[in-house]
């Protein structure tokens, strides 16, 4: 069962880091054109994220135990869409990197006050590459299939993420989530379209912290990158789903004492930022956000990826998603 509702949250306090994206109307609309120019060639043209993408994992038989009380947000339902049974809260978040191309991972639209709050994993907000700021030209589209925009863009205007993240790289707080403007898309080579709040026009995954290790899970992702033995069974352009549960994991390359792993085949170029949903349901396409991809492992060693791994979801993680559900955005179109 689930905990609590979002009223009766933990009583530990945590820190939270925030950064700023797009803070000014003008900057989003340059990220925007940015990305929606030339028939949005550098949507199409961006490719996946490769930082830390694969970590060797071993798979635990131990609990985690929760650090508070357990809290539960409520999910709001997107529209109907009877040709699929996927989420259409799920998308890409598009960003440069510190090569200065153009590059994405995946990311969620989870429900807050403000309709307005992505999910994603912090190393997709923050260049670790670069210590001390966040990626550039931050943008999420939801429902992404192909290079096409069916709900529009959102350009990102602040990120929360747990403070310990950003300080010491500590990768058990390796989450964010994002505050987008409403939507746009390109009415004509210069003139941008407001099309409305991004939960509204999508939907909103619900939320739950300090929760048991499910046995169930629903990862949902866009995986592009290549198998240990170097085969690619996905091609990034679509979003995918796998199906496992969930256990403690130990991994090696990352700074983290408790991360938890999902029974998935995922690669990891590409499925950083993934759903871990629990209790999801096809009907309504929703269910709780309960982990989010930072990496992959091949943990039995067969050279095939096998485990998603994930920040635990605990205090911290729904301070820093408190934080966030607290920022109004508004519009980059001027009336």
């Amino acid at each position: 069962m689930l905990g609590s509702t979002v009223g009766a949250g933990p009583a530990q306090a945590a820190s939270v880091a925030v950064v700023k994206l797009a803070p000014t109307v003008e900057t989003a609309q340059q990220v925007a054109r940015f990305w929606l120019a030339d028939g949005a060639a550098n949507l199409r043209n961006a490719t996946p994220y490769t930082v830390q993408t694969a970590v060797g994992g071993e798979r635990l038989s131990t609990d985690i135990v929760p650090d508070g009380s357990p809290v539960s947000i409520a999910p709001q339902e997107g529209p109907a869409s009877p040709e699929t049974e996927t989420p259409t809260t799920s998308g890409k978040v598009f960003f440069i990197g510190s090569d200065l191309q153009p590059h994405w991972c995946t990311g969620t639209a989870v429900w807050s006050k403000y309709w307005n709050i992505v999910a994603t994993a912090g190393h997709c907000l923050f260049d670790i590459e670069a210590p001390g700021g966040a990626l550039a030209k931050w943008a999420f589209v939801p429902g992404y299939s192909e290079g096409t925009t069916p709900f529009g863009l959102y350009v990102g205007k602040q990120g929360s993420t747990p403070y310990d993240f950003d300080d010491i790289r500590d990768y058990d707080r390796d989450l964010a989530f994002v505050n987008v403007y409403r939507g746009v898309v390109l009415s004509s080579p210069d003139a941008l379209t407001d099309v409305g709040k991004m939960t509204e026009n999508v939907g909103g995954q619900g939320l739950a912290f300090n929760q048991p290790l499910a046995p169930t899970v629903d990862v949902f992702g866009y995986p592009s990158g290549p198998e240990p033995d170097g085969s690619r069974p996905y091609t990034g352009e679509t979003l995918e789903r796998s199906t496992g549960p969930a256990f403690a994991v130990k991994v090696t390359g990352l700074r983290a004492d408790r991360p938890v792993g999902v029974d998935s085949p995922f690669t990891g170029e590409g499925s950083l930022g993934s759903s871990w949903l629990t209790h999801y349901t096809s009907d309504s396409r929703t269910g709780y956000l309960n982990g989010i991809t930072i990496s992959v492992s091949d943990t039995d060693g067969d050279s095939r990826y096998d485990t998603g791994v994930s920040a635990y979801f605990d205090s911290e993680a729904f301070m820093a998603y408190r934080n966030a559900s607290n920022l109004w955005t508004g519009s980059i179109v001027l009336q």
